[in-house]
């Protein structure tokens, strides 16, 4: 019996030390889940100084962001911009983790490289996306450099094109988060039993034959893990795209994303809308995140 008693009071101070995550995780995700969830039923929006609602109208939101062809258009252009910066982004950070922990190449001075390939992580997107923006403008130094060169006679506008700005829009993302994507891909190799490599070095395989046999298969759980978060980040994107196109999506609304779509309704008061763009954006998330699950979980089998 006290047994039992002191195994209770164990267990006591382990609820202690879980309350404040409780606590925090209620106050700052659950409540505002459920109110944006309850809030998507209702037409609840301002009409000049007036305000409109809080009506009941059931699905009628949901309905109406299917209808008007605004959220295929402004996904397709969040998953274009999130494929144009992840593909090069995950191709530089397996070049790089492999490189740096390559035994036999013995890189001097790894630590410092390490922390110079991870500082633009460091860098607010919005400052990212103001030296983008000054960089490419049609008057910038992009643009004198390539003209003084020759290549150019006269500026080109890469704000006024659509893949220009979707490839700025990339590269941003791809700068910032490929330190990061590089670092997690380093642990994962360093994880590596080294006989794997020495026994296939023994058997005469080549590096390229080392790389795409052991380590990658090996590294299919970190790749999974990396994949999801990026996607869901990627669904996210605002910052950069907001600054670089002065929160216009332009040209033609080609690099509007989702969050983008969304900040405008929650900018106009429509909370109705709002909260009925954020369920739906909740349930993409959540099937793309499971489709990639499946799909390598199936491979893995």
């Amino acid at each position: 019996m006290n047994k039992k008693s002191k195994v209770v009071r164990y267990n006591k101070w382990g609820y202690i030390f879980l309350s404040p995550f409780i606590v925090i995780y209620l106050i700052f995700q659950m409540i505002p889940l459920v109110t944006t969830i309850y809030n998507s039923f209702f037409e609840n929006y301002l009409s000049g100084l007036s305000k409109v609602g809080p009506n009941f109208i059931g699905l009628q939101n949901y309905v109406t962001i299917l209808t008007n062809g605004d959220l295929p258009t402004y996904f397709s252009n969040t998953m274009i911009m999130w494929a144009m910066g992840f593909v090069p982004q995950i191709v530089l950070s397996l070049l790089l983790g492999a490189w740096f922990t390559d035994p036999s190449l013995r890189l001097k001075c790894q630590g410092f490289f390490k922390t110079v390939i991870y500082l633009p992580n460091l860098i607010m997107a919005s400052a990212f996306a103001m030296l983008f923006f000054t960089l490419f403008s049609d008057s910038g130094p992009i643009n004198s450099m390539l003209m003084q060169m020759g290549v150019l006679s006269e500026a080109y506008k890469f704000m006024s094109n659509v893949w220009s700005v979707r490839s700025l829009v990339a590269t941003m993302n791809c700068l910032m988060w490929f330190g990061n994507t590089t670092i997690l891909l380093m642990a994962g190799m360093m994880g590596i039993d080294p006989s794997l490599f020495e026994a296939a070095q023994v058997d005469g395989a080549t590096a390229t034959q080392i790389f795409y046999k052991i380590t990658l298969p090996l590294l299919k759980p970190i790749l999974i893990y990396v994949m999801i978060t990026s996607l869901i980040g990627g669904l996210q994107m605002f910052d950069v795209p907001q600054i670089l196109t002065n929160g216009t999506g332009d040209p033609m609304r080609s690099s509007m994303t989702l969050i983008m779509y969304l900040n405008k309704h929650l900018y106009s008061k429509n909370f109705g809308m709002s909260g009925a763009l954020s369920v739906y954006l909740f349930i993409i998330t959540g099937i793309l995140s499971l489709i990639v699950y499946r799909f390598t979980a199936r491979e893995e089998k």
